[in-house]
Parts: structure tokens; sequence; C-alpha cells
């Protein structure tokens, strides 16, 4: 007697054979009742066993998807490395993951992006740009049953179902208070840097800034912001013409990434720990900034730690509640306090 086939489970369960395909590889597009009855029919006819059933039922680990903007933001790619490694490590049954990498301050990428990689996704973890039309296409893309999570910067739309990353407006504020406390006393001018206020989490940050100046350093005057899409070239350019435009400059908040272009710019004009230096996300560059003593602080939110997060809150299910916005603690680094360098764990055993 020859062993069973698909075609002997799909004809038992009245279904085609692309939907048993789908059935028994665990893939999308099936309902739970159909599932029901292809299983039912593959270990009545032989083709599975009890126990090979009961795995195959269990729910699928999720596919997740991570997009993240493109450019040279060390950060942001110290994050995509983190995701790697997570992949690479991961069990069999750990959630699976992609990343992809979208032009940053392009809204209407990430929004095609959101709708080619929800014919994948389960969820899909994202670095919003608060516009039109990526609310437009997460409204969608969520009506399809994708579940949409922001990290770092926030979307103002209840599609997405949780945000994962600091409080940005909390941080601005620490930044100006870090700023105030180490600078010369006496009055002088503050300059502030940012990828693009397209980022929910540069505006608000600078909100946050411009709030505690006002309200604790009167004395200082806050010279503009400058958009450097967080590019090491554009910051170092920013940099060099508000040291030589203000000669009375003591600070500078670099509300995005790529803080390296500013410290370049602060070497050269002879201002390296003269002029206060507060910026985002510990990474090569930012380390040793601050070893040097070209930058002195840094905040933080550890790229490991947003990921697990993210995909945590996927793993609890539909129903679960949403997390505080400020669902990751914000690290600040000095020189005296930096942590070791992490070492890339080995390969689990049943991973790929």
């Amino acid at each position: 007697m020859s062993a069973p086939r698909l075609e002997d489970v799909a004809r038992a369960a009245r279904v085609s054979l692309a939907t048993v395909d789908r059935v028994l590889n665990r893939r999308k597009g099936v309902t739970a009742r159909t599932a029901e009855r292809v299983f039912d029919a593959a270990v009545g006819v032989g083709y599975l066993g009890a126990s090979e059933r009961e795995r195959l039922a269990r729910p699928r680990p999720p596919n997740v998807v991570f997009l993240l903007p493109s450019g040279g933001n060390p950060y942001l790619r110290l994050l995509a490395h983190r995701l790697r490694e997570m992949a690479r490590t991961s069990l069999r049954d750990a959630a699976h993951l992609r990343c992809f990498f979208i032009d940053g301050f392009d809204a209407a990428a990430l929004a095609a992006a959101l709708r080619v990689h929800a014919r994948w996704a389960n969820a899909i973890a994202f670095l919003a740009i608060d516009h039109p039309a990526v609310r437009e296409a997460a409204q969608d893309v969520a009506a399809s049953g994708v579940r949409l999570v922001t990290i770092l910067s926030d979307l103002s739309h209840p599609a997405r179902e949780a945000y994962v990353g600091l409080d940005n407006h909390m941080a601005g504020r620490t930044a100006a208070y870090l700023l105030g406390r180490f600078r010369r006393p006496g009055p002088g001018s503050v300059a502030l840097l940012a990828g693009s206020r397209k980022y929910r989490a540069h505006a608000e940050r600078e909100i946050g800034f411009l709030g505690l100046m006002e309200e604790s350093h009167r004395d200082l005057r806050v010279v503009g912001l400058r958009e450097g899409h967080d590019d090491r070239i554009e910051n170092y350019r920013h940099a060099c013409a508000l040291i030589e435009q203000h000669a009375d400059l003591v600070g500078i908040y670099n509300v995005g990434g790529s803080s390296g272009g500013v410290g370049r710019a602060l070497r050269e004009k002879g201002k390296a720990g003269g002029i206060v230096f507060i910026g985002h996300g510990l990474s090569a560059d930012t380390r040793a900034l601050l070893i040097e003593g070209t930058m002195d602080a840094v905040i933080n939110s550890d790229p490991s730690a947003v990921i697990l997060a993210a995909l945590s809150y996927v793993a609890q299910g539909a129903s679960a509640p949403a997390p505080l916005a400020c669902g990751v603690a914000m690290e600040i680094f000095f020189r005296e306090n930096l942590p070791p360098i992490p070492r890339p764990a080995p390969p689990r055993e049943g991973g790929p």
C-alpha cells in the first residue's frame, strides 16, 4: 500500500492542494475552521500522526518585519545588526524576523513598504513618519489583520497598536537640563540639529528642549534648528556654520543621529570640550566622542530592549494592552559610565 500523499489529504478535506500546502506549512490565508478540517483529514488518511498534528496546530510563530530608515545613522545600523543577531540565534518556534531599509525621509516610500511587506508579515514594527500617506497605509494594513507597532518615533493614528521607545518630550527636556548644567556660566547661544521634523520623535525632543530652556535658562539664546537628515556630512557643515556664525555658542544638541559630523566640526574648529555637546544613541561614533571628550553625554535607548519590547508585545496576542509610551528605559551615558561592548551570542541549538 502506497504512503498517503497531499492529494489524499486534499480530497478527504475537500479543499485544494494549495490550501493543504498553506495549512501544513503554517502560512497565512486559511481560516481556523478550514485548517482544522485539513488537520483532521491529514490524520485520518495517515499523512500526519497525532503528535505532529498537535505541533502544527499550535499558533505559528509570527512573521515580523522591521522597517528602518536607510542612510548612515550608526544607531539604526546597530539596531539592524542586533536584529540580524536575534534572527540568527532564534529558536525554531520564535518569531521569524526580517529587516528592510527604506528612504528615511520619504513618506510615500514608507507607505508603499508597509503595503508590500504586509503580504508576508503578521506584524510590522517601523520607525514612523507622521504623514497622511503613512497614516492611510497604516489604516489599510491594519484592516487586513497585520499588527502595527511603532518604534523610536510614533504615529498619531489608532491603526498602530503600540509604541515602543522613549518619551521623546522627556528626552528633549533631559538634554536641555544636562546642557544647562554643563555649560559655562553666563549668557550664550545654543543650537539644535535634527534629522527631520518629519519624525515626531525629533519634533517632540525639540519641543521638550525649548520648553526647559525657556523655564530654566533664559540667559541662553536658542539660535534655531537645522535639519541634517542624520547625515554625517550635512551635520558637519551645519556645525561648522553654527560655530563660525555664533561666537558665543556654548552648546549643541543633536536631536537625531550621525553625531560624528558634529564632533569633526568641533575638533577642526578647536572647540572640542569647550562647547557642550549632547546627542542620542550609543554607537561606535558617539562612544568614541565621549571617550575623547568631544561629546559630554549621550541619551540612549538600548537597541536590543527596543526589539525585545516590540516582539514581546506582538507575542502577547491582539488582545494585549498597549504598553506605556515610554516603554523603554532612558539611559544616559558619560565617558565614565560607558558599558562594555557586548559580544555576539553564539547560535542557539535548533536555530537556523
